[in-house]
């Protein structure tokens, strides 16, 4: 039986931040640039005109020289920007951040609206864990899975994480919209 509820998925977060608080630079940036290698190298992710990706913190996986490779390849990127409510802008990322509160770094372009997801070709986003069924765990706070709602039928969706975060089942809630790939320094898998 699938794990489910907030306490199952507090619990998991909380040993998955763990794991990742135990990683230092040189195993950061040897992910981060294994992780662009494989969204670089997939035709779905070449052939996409626009990309919704996001600016990693902290230990989350990625980095921005993917996000200039695809701007130099001539994909439009856009970029979450957090509301007050916790929902999701989109703006445009042509090189440039600004800090923004909390810490996080968001594009200096006009804003979009919560809409502008929809209009993307692939959406890369963050997580702590993904499942073999595509169920996918964030940091509880529900922005990225009201984003995902908003994202049509046969987008391909593909959370970014480490090495030893696809685990066999992930604590699952109704809300919680699944994604069609995970890339990690290992490789890009789709369900």
């Amino acid at each position: 039986m699938r794990p489910s509820g907030p306490m199952a998925k507090r619990d998991l977060r909380r040993r998955l931040l763990a794991a990742r608080a135990g990683l230092g630079p040189t195993e950061l940036a040897q992910a981060a640039a294994e992780i662009t290698q494989h969204l670089l190298a997939d035709q779905q992710v070449c052939r996409a005109r626009t990309v919704a990706a996001y600016v990693p913190v902290g230990r989350e996986p990625g980095s921005a020289r993917l996000l200039d490779a695809l701007v130099a390849r001539g994909t439009q990127v856009l970029l979450p920007v957090l509301l007050p409510d916790d929902d999701l802008d989109w703006a445009p990322y042509s090189g440039s951040l600004v800090e923004a509160s909390g810490g996080l770094l968001e594009p200096d372009g006009a804003r979009l609206g919560p809409q502008a997801i929809a209009e993307a070709d692939v959406v890369l986003v963050p997580g702590l864990a993904v499942d073999a069924h595509g169920i996918r765990m964030g940091r509880g706070g529900g922005s990225y899975d009201r984003a995902l709602a908003g994202v049509p039928a046969g987008v391909l969706t593909i959370v970014v994480l480490h090495d030893g975060e696809v685990l066999d089942q992930v604590p699952c809630e109704p809300h919680d919209c699944p994604v069609g790939a995970v890339v990690t320094p290992s490789g890009l898998h789709r369900f």
